[in-house]
C-alpha cells in the first residue's frame, strides 16, 4: 500500500490502443515490463494523460484488472478513480482494490470553487470509499479548474489519515510545495509529496523536499536517476543528467499534443505497438516527427558526452 513516505518515480502510465482504437493489451504487457526494467518505484494508471475519460468503465476495469495481474506485486500500483459519482467512484475502488492496487488517486471535482466545497468533498471521499482505502489527492488546478489553497489542503490532510499522498502539480507550485512541506515533513503528519507536470520542474521540486514524481514522461528513466541522485545528495549530477534530457521534456509539455509525442516515442522505443491516441485526439504532423527524431539525436549525443 502507499503510505506516507512512499518515495520514487511512480510513473504515469499510458493506456496502449490499437490502430483501430481497441486496448492493445499485449502492448500493456510490453510497457508494464519496460516500466520494471528502468526501474520505477511504482505505477499510475487511469490518470488523465492515460486517457481515463475516453474508457468505458468496463475498459478500465479489464486494463487495470490486466496490468495489476502482470505486475504481479513487484511495485506499488495506484489507480485514478476520479468521477462525478461517488457510487461509481467506490465500485471502482472497491474492483481494482481487491485486484491488488496500492491505492487510489481521486481529483476534485471541477464545481468545488470554495474551501467548503472542498473539505467536503474530500470528507465524502473517504467516508464512501472506507478508511482502509489509501488515498493520493491529485492537486492539478490547470485541467480541473480547482484551486487550493496551503491552508485548505493541510485541513484536508489533517482530518483523514487515509489521505497518504499529495500529487503535486499546481503551477507555479514551489512555493506551495515548499510550505506543505514544512508543514507535513515529521512525525505521524508527514505526507508523501510527489510531483507532476511532466517534470518539467523536477530537480527543484526534489530541491524543494518532494519525495519523488508521479508523472509521465518517454524516458522514464531520467526521472528515475534524477530522484535516486537527488535521495543520495548528488544534486548537481542530477540536474546535469536532468538538462541533457530538458529540451524534449519540454518539447513533450505541449498542451494539446504532449501525449502523442510521448506514445510516438514509446512506439520508436519498440514500446507500443501502436501511437494511437483516442479521439477526439492530437496526432503528430511529419514537421512534428522531423523535429522530434533530430531532438532525440540530439538527447543521445548529450548522453554519451556526459557518460
Amino acid at each position: 500500500m502507499i503510505h506516507r513516505n512512499s518515495n520514487g518515480v511512480f510513473v504515469i502510465a499510458a493506456t496502449p490502443f490499437s490502430e483501430d482504437g481497441a486496448l492493445d493489451l499485449q502492448s500493456t504487457d510490453r510497457m508494464v515490463d519496460f516500466y520494471l526494467e528502468v526501474g520505477v518505484t511504482g505505477m499510475t494508471i487511469l490518470g488523465i494523460m492515460g486517457e481515463a475519460p475516453k474508457l468505458t468503465s468496463e475498459e478500465s476495469l479489464q486494463f487495470a484488472r490486466h496490468v495489476l495481474d502482470h505486475v504481479a506485486g513487484r511495485i506499488p500500483v495506484v489507480v485514478g478513480v476520479s468521477g462525478p459519482g461517488l457510487d461509481n467512484m467506490a465500485r471502482l475502488t472497491g474492483e481494482v482494490m481487491a485486484a491488488g492496487a496500492a491505492g487510489v488517486m481521486v481529483a476534485p471535482m471541477p464545481s468545488l470553487n470554495t474551501e467548503a466545497k472542498q473539505k467536503s468533498y474530500y470528507a465524502q471521499v473517504c467516508n464512501t470509499l472506507g478508511g482502509d482505502v489509501p488515498i493520493c489527492l491529485q492537486d492539478y488546478p490547470q485541467t480541473t479548474g480547482v484551486n487550493f489553497s496551503v491552508e485548505t489542503l493541510l485541513e484536508i490532510f489533517r482530518a483523514h489519515e487515509q489521505i497518504v499522498m499529495l500529487k503535486h502539480e499546481d503551477w507555479p507550485g514551489l512555493t506551495k510545495l515548499s510550505r506543505i512541506r514544512a508543514e507535513t515533513g515529521d512525525g505521524a503528519g508527514r505526507l508523501s509529496i510527489l510531483t507532476g507536470n511532466s517534470a518539467l520542474f523536477l530537480p527543484q521540486e526534489m530541491q524543494r523536499g518532494a519525495d519523488g514524481a508521479m508523472t509521465g514522461f518517454a524516458y522514464p528513466e531520467m526521472m528515475v536517476q534524477v530522484v535516486q541522485r537527488h535521495l543520495e545528495g548528488d544534486v548537481d549530477g542530477a540536474e546535469d543528467l536532468f538538462d541533457a534530457y530538458l529540451p524534449l521534456v519540454r518539447y513533450e509539455q505541449q498542451l494539446g499534443l504532449g501525449l502523442a509525442i510521448r506514445k510516438e516515442v514509446l512506439h520508436r522505443r519498440g514500446v507500443l505497438a501502436s501511437s494511437k491516441v483516442r479521439a477526439p485526439g492530437p496526432s503528430l504532423s511529419a514537421l512534428d516527427k522531423a523535429e522530434l527524431t533530430r531532438l532525440t539525436k540530439r538527447l543521445e549525443a548529450k548522453l554519451a558526452a556526459l557518460s
